[in-house]
């Protein structure tokens, strides 16, 4: 069950206002409070969230299991602050009135949603600098969701980090997972996700790769083109310096008549 709604709450636009490289609001942006609140198949597990967001990026989200509030960046908690309870009785409502349809209604499982990811690294990648893996799973439903990653096969739990689910505007759901690790020659990754709505695991590689060498033609023609522009240089420095000495003796003669 979900709800969306609300207005910019004036400590939570003071603090994104304060933020470092803020920039001034519009009339485009978007400010929405979202409770949903679920039953996952085939379990019956109940789970819900409450989250604030800003143009398609939260801000924070409460969640129904920890019974805390959770802050994407930790900034704004210099500035502004939740009250979490607040939040925890609206997820107690909807989860009320989720429980009062499905026995009121035929319940039937919501289709699933098969996701889509992509892996990329944080920063540049140099051989041997640590760096950060980043798997972005995105457009799927329900948020029920596993992220494996995979160094040469092999499985890596060392440090892995995920974000909670974050929600969309079209009911789906987004995701990311981080792997810190350091770049070597020959190693593969790869971020597996296994979804209700993928008949397999879905897979997504990516590999260190060493700086290609120039083939040895390659480097004969830079050589050789080197070598040209270098001939070319002294062949018209030379015909400047006699152009020069020309007209420096034709104004000594004509000087001398």
């Amino acid at each position: 069950m979900r709800t969306a709604g609300g207005a910019l709450p004036p400590l939570c636009l003071l603090a994104l206002l304060a933020l470092p490289g803020a920039r001034p609001l519009t009339v485009e942006d978007t400010y929405v409070q979202l409770t949903f609140f679920q039953e996952s198949f085939p379990s019956q597990e109940k789970s819900g969230e409450f989250s604030h967001e800003f143009d398609d990026e939260e801000i924070f989200h409460v969640d129904w299991d920890r019974k805390d509030t959770v802050w994407r960046l930790p900034n704004f908690t210099t500035f502004t602050s939740f009250e979490t309870q607040g939040a925890l009785s609206n997820l107690a409502i909807s989860k009320t009135n989720m429980e009062i349809l499905v026995k009121r209604s035929n319940r039937t499982q919501a289709p699933d949603v098969a996701p889509s990811a992509m892996v990329y690294p944080e920063n540049p990648v140099d051989l041997g600098d640590p760096n950060v893996l980043i798997c972005f799973v995105d457009k799927f439903s329900p948020p029920v969701l596993n992220i494996t990653w995979l160094k040469n096969g092999e499985v890596v739990s060392e440090g892995v980090q995920e974000t909670d689910f974050y929600p969309r505007a079209d009911n789906t759901f987004r995701k990311f997972s981080y792997l810190r690790f350091v770049p070597e020659a020959g190693d593969f990754y790869v971020c597996k996700v296994d979804h209700w709505g993928l008949t397999e695991s879905l897979s997504k590689l990516w590999h260190s790769k060493e700086p290609t060498p120039l083939p040895e033609t390659t480097e004969n023609v830079v050589c050789a083109l080197g070598l040209a522009v270098g001939i070319l240089g002294i062949i018209a420095g030379t015909a400047l310096c006699f152009k020069a000495r020309q007209w420096d003796e034709g104004s000594r003669r004509r000087g001398t008549r």
